[in-house]
């Protein structure tokens, strides 16, 4: 097989790897992407993507449930509810192979070539990659390491059997009658409302002295609240130990050291992700480690001249929209644009019910930086729009320096509020004032008027509340 040289090799055609290589490839950059799935990473075909749609089709079903006899206000009713998960899955996989065919068409488009097969770099400039007819060799100036992350496997429950991760959840066809979650981050809590929603009795184990604890207990407040109307039992500080005997349960150790016996049909762990550095010849590279991670500058260069590192791999938030502005970055830093990242905020999204949304800093984290804070916080118990959708839980609060209220963070949790996610990011990275949103006029009725009322709750007069 006829050796591949190129400019500019990609390993890895995640979201942060495929953004890149089009990116490149709009910039006339000879580029190649090396991936051994199907375009589109973690994201695309075991995360982002098909959990949101297994979240959507499990709202609609509770939605429906709700309107069984006579219970729902809307004065809607239906009968013989039923539930085809097999069908729900396959509705799932479609967009996902939609995704796919969509991505590699842009890759396509933009002059990219797809190499398929798993990589393993022979030096910082040679990829040997295996593929289904031999093994072909790829020599790039430039090297782009994009290779992910992958669930973290807890020793004492080894993947497999009854024990599975985020990834085998999202394929199955049956419905299990018990669902236990170990660990009560946004992954698990985001699939253990869905499961419950459709029908499955779910316990959450989480070692932390609440859930969510990477989020202020402000915020999640509304979703424990959810949690328990959708009779989701929580064991917190509580360990996880091992299967039972005969595999039909977990055994968790409570907080006060008694062990406790679940029931359970299937065992989701959910207790993070680590970066995958390994498989693909980490070790013939002379590469800086940040504990765990690839170390990387603020151009998304590594210790080695010449390979770049984006995404997953290179530390937290591991977040797809992170990973996907760096590729975008490093494109344009190969083209020889002036580049850098200089992001003041990535905003992040719990898809709990309701939804959580974070951009900048807390109240408790700007106040532990120096800072000096006004705090605006807007009920959507009293938003209009709120209230004609059944999505009264919850608030929008912003936070903003108390001398020129320049906005340093801005959060939510309510039904839908992922949706305002990009006007808070954007709104920090302009350097907006808390008048400069105040006096934006925002469309009527609306959720986002929220954030508004926020902001002049923040100058001393909201005007609804």
């Amino acid at each position: 097989m006829k050796d591949i040289s190129c400019k500019l090799l990609v390993l890895g055609a995640g979201p942060g790897g495929y953004v890149c290589a089009i990116r490149a490839g709009q910039l006339g950059i000879d580029t190649v992407i090396v991936e051994s799935g199907k375009p589109g990473g973690t994201c695309l075909n075991v995360g982002c993507i098909p959990s949101k749609a297994l979240i959507h089709a499990a709202e609609e079903f509770d939605k429906t449930m709700h309107m069984a006899g006579s219970a729902s206000p809307l004065g809607i009713s239906v009968e013989a509810l039923k539930l085809d998960l097999a069908k729900t899955i396959a509705w799932k996989d479609g967009i996902v192979g939609r995704l796919n065919i969509g991505v590699a068409g842009l890759l396509k488009k933009a002059g990219v070539k797809i190499v398929q097969g798993r990589g393993r770099f022979r030096d910082g400039r040679t990829l040997e990659v295996e593929t289904e007819t031999g093994v072909q060799i790829v020599r790039a100036e430039t090297v782009v390491i994009a290779t992910g992350s992958a669930p973290v496997e807890l020793p004492s429950l080894p993947f497999g059997g009854p024990v599975i991760s985020s990834t085998e959840a999202l394929a199955l066809t049956k419905l299990p009658e018990k669902l236990v979650v170990v660990g009560g981050g946004y992954i698990g809590l985001e699939l253990g409302i869905a499961f419950a929603k459709l029908g499955s009795k779910v316990t959450v184990v989480e070692a932390e002295p609440r859930i969510l604890p990477q989020y202020d207990a402000e915020l999640t407040r509304p979703v424990a609240k959810r949690i328990g109307e959708l009779g989701i039992a929580v064991l917190t500080g509580a360990k996880a130990k091992r299967l039972s005997s005969k595999g039909d349960a977990l055994l968790v150790e409570m907080k006060d050291g008694a062990e406790k016996k679940l029931s359970a049909e299937k065992i989701l762990v959910t207790v993070g992700r680590k970066p995958v550095v390994e498989g693909w010849g980490l070790e013939e590279l002379d590469l800086d480690r940040a504990g765990k991670f690839l170390r990387i500058d603020e151009q998304c260069r590594t210790s080695m001249r010449g390979v770049f590192a984006i995404g997953d791999v290179t530390g937290e938030p591991m977040l797809a929209h992170r990973a996907m502005a760096q590729g975008e970055m490093v494109a344009e830093i190969v083209a020889g644009h002036k580049r850098s990242w200089d992001k003041r905020c990535i905003p992040a999204i719990c898809f709990t019910d309701p939804e959580i949304v974070i951009a900048g800093l807390s109240p408790d984290e700007a106040r532990k930086a120096g800072r000096e804070v006004r705090v605006g916080q807007f009920p959507f118990s009293a938003n209009g729009r709120a209230m004609t959708r059944l999505g009264e839980e919850g608030f929008v609060r912003v936070v903003a320096r108390a001398d020129n209220h320049l906005l340093l963070g801005i959060q939510a949790v309510g039904q839908g509020v992922s949706e305002l996610s990009t006007v808070f990011g954007l709104a920090i990275e302009m350097g907006a004032t808390l008048e400069d949103v105040a006096g934006t006029i925002h469309a009527h009725p609306t959720q986002g008027e929220g954030f508004q009322e926020a902001a002049l709750k923040g100058l001393g007069h909201a005007l609804h509340i």
